[in-house]
């Protein structure tokens, strides 16, 4: 099978040759029929996670799997309902079962866990290897097209856990407003889920391009704001205009660069808060004195569990999600890394097998 795997951090992937995996007892090999690209493997490639997730190389990349069974170990329980042939979607957060957090279903912050494509190997290979419990039929979605499903394993989940917490913390609702930044892969469904879960929110998306803006227009958005090369004033200035207001209730930030957060940060009301679900940067200063003596809460907020994949592919199931999906190759990968680190993929790019 061919893999696009990691010989040298700072060095392009290799397209290798190399043998199809044998599936362990409880494991099921996957023929990969889609995996999308996240920035963070481009940052992965880059070293960026060399201290928190170390990886033995060489080693394939890819987390946002749909693939259909190939092969079933020889201890996958009926009971679990793979067939060779199911479509399938791997949920990619694989906790060690014994920790408080994965008692609560919080997998994805287990302190032994796994998370697919920063440990085991990942979906930018034709064929890769996963535990038969961590796969979720997706056979009865109205649309099975595998390259608008794989992006929702982490593109879908994690703004949609991000939006939650926001909800949970009770900013969204009939005469608040909320920001959504960095209308990327994350983002463009950021966007979404504001409207889906905002209870009538007033909803602005934040870019740096005219194109992304369109994207969040397409989504939902309410309004929206280029904020390249703007100062807060600036920015301020534009959500007066378009809201009648200065300062917003709650920001999804999708980007995480300290620009991005900085700006979140300045808007925020009193009482407001911040969900940072994006990691471009390496950390977060925020303004000391306005977050205490307004009460303002910053919420960390990583990935998606269980129950957030199921409840997205439920969104999906009714039609309520669109997806903006920039098909590539494998062949191609390279090139599409690049364009990522650019910041120059609007949606979401996504490998396409054959």
């Amino acid at each position: 099978m061919l893999a696009a795997r990691i010989h040298e951090f700072n060095q392009p992937l290799r397209i290798d040759d190399i043998p199809i995996p044998q599936p362990q007892p409880n494991q099921v090999l996957l023929k990969v029929a889609a995996t999308g690209m996240c920035r963070s493997d481009y940052q992965l490639l880059d070293g960026y996670f060399c201290a928190g997730l170390p990886v033995e190389l060489p080693f394939t990349p890819g987390h946002e799997i749909c693939g259909h069974v190939a092969a079933l170990g020889s201890e996958v329980p009926d009971e679990s309902g793979l067939r060779d042939g199911d479509l399938v979607i791997v949920n990619p957060n694989w906790g060690d079962g014994t920790c408080r957090q994965c008692h609560e279903g919080n997998e994805q912050l287990c302190g032994n866990g796994q998370l697919v494509g920063f440990g085991p190997n990942g979906g930018f290979a034709e064929y890769m290897l996963a535990p038969y419990d961590h796969l979720i039929s997706v056979a009865d979605q109205p649309d099975v097209t595998p390259a608008y499903l794989a992006p929702l394993t982490d593109a879908g989940i994690t703004p949609y856990r991000g939006m939650k917490k926001l909800l949970a913390a009770g900013k969204l609702g009939a005469d608040r407003t909320v920001v959504v930044t960095g209308i990327g892969g994350l983002g463009s469904y950021g966007i979404q889920y504001a409207k889906l879960l905002g209870g009538g929110s007033t909803v602005v998306g934040f870019a740096r391009s005219a194109e992304k803006l369109s994207v969040a227009t397409e989504n939902g958005a309410d309004h929206t704001v280029n904020v390249r090369d703007k100062s807060v004033d600036a920015v301020q200035d534009e959500l007066e205009q378009l809201t009648g207001r200065r300062t917003v209730d709650a920001v999804l930030d999708c980007a995480g660069s300290p620009e991005s957060l900085g700006l979140g940060a300045s808007i925020l009301a009193t009482e407001g808060a911040l969900a940072q679900v994006g990691l471009m940067g390496e950390r977060v200063e925020l303004p000391l004195f306005p977050f205490v003596s307004g009460e303002k809460s910053y919420f960390g907020s990583f990935w998606g569990n269980h129950n957030d994949l199921i409840e997205v592919l439920a969104l999906a199931r009714r039609g309520a999600i669109k997806h903006h999906v920039v098909p590539t190759r494998l062949a191609d990968i390279n090139d599409t890394l690049e364009a990522l680190g650019r910041g120059d993929i609007v949606g979401r790019a996504v490998v396409v097998f054959d």
